[in-house]
């Protein structure tokens, strides 16, 4: 049994579009085509398809899914890896979850105070679940940042490490705050918020407007990306994108 193009959209969640692309770049060839045109899939074309959204939102890139599937042999014991690391993955965002969910109560809780949270007197439990390898493995679809994030986290010190991580998670944050208290994603506070991660950015290498702009469209189209980011606040991946849309637009051409 086959099933045409518009039923593998149906059934998958994927648009038309991707899957001529996905035959396009010889990562997903139909099983046959008809004699109106249209692409037709079997049951090995779905499992496979199967796949390469397991490694989609693992955030593997298209270059890189099309290298495993190539290089697999048993279906099985590939989908048992695909399995393990889709339940790592989902440790990982528990782990992260509490952790952001501990630190926006201890902040609160000492804003009230006027006394040190509780997590930087433990400055380890800041970091659970939130490790600059599992950061940069998101990053395959930009290979140079992710060399020069590479590059730069091999000159540093743990201590140095440590602290990025701290400023990433307290960016996040900050920008949640924003958000909730009715900030458009173009207002200036946000915008500020924007530079300073701009900043950042072009410490490593240069950014240019286009690029900064495919990071944005990253925060959302990224699955663990947006993971990250809903696990602050649900929408906060798509005002980021936006702010760096907002920000690209304004000061960058």
């Amino acid at each position: 049994m086959d099933w045409p193009i518009a039923e593998v959209a149906r059934m998958s969640g994927v648009t038309a579009r991707p899957l001529r692309h996905y035959d396009e770049i010889g990562l997903l060839p139909p099983a046959r085509i008809g004699a109106n045109g249209h692409r037709y899939y079997g049951e090995r074309q779905l499992l496979r398809l199967q796949q390469i959204l397991v490694l989609r939102a693992l955030g593997v890139g298209l270059p890189e899914i099309g290298r495993i599937l190539a290089e697999q042999v048993d279906e099985v014991q590939a989908l048992r890896g695909h399995y393990r690391r889709l339940l790592a993955e989902r440790d990982r965002l528990d782990a992260l979850a509490a952790t952001v969910s501990r630190t926006i109560a201890e902040l609160e809780q000492s804003r009230k105070d006027g006394t040190t949270m509780t997590a930087i007197n433990r400055p380890e439990n800041l970091f659970e679940g939130v490790q600059p390898s599992q950061y940069e493995e998101t990053l395959r679809d930009f290979p140079e940042h992710a060399e020069a994030i590479a590059r730069r986290v091999a000159a540093m010190t743990p201590q140095d490490v440590e602290a990025g991580q701290r400023e990433r998670t307290a960016q996040m944050i900050r920008l949640a705050e924003l958000m909730a208290a009715g900030h458009p994603a173009d207002a200036e506070p946000v915008q500020a918020e924007t530079d300073a991660q701009y900043r950042a950015l072009t410490q490593l290498r240069t950014v240019s407007a286009e690029e900064y702009r495919a990071l944005g469209r990253a925060c959302v189209d990224n699955e663990a990306w947006r993971a990250a980011y809903e696990t602050i606040a649900p929408g906060l991946a798509a005002y980021q994108r936006d702010a760096i849309e907002a920000y690209a637009a304004a000061r960058l051409s």
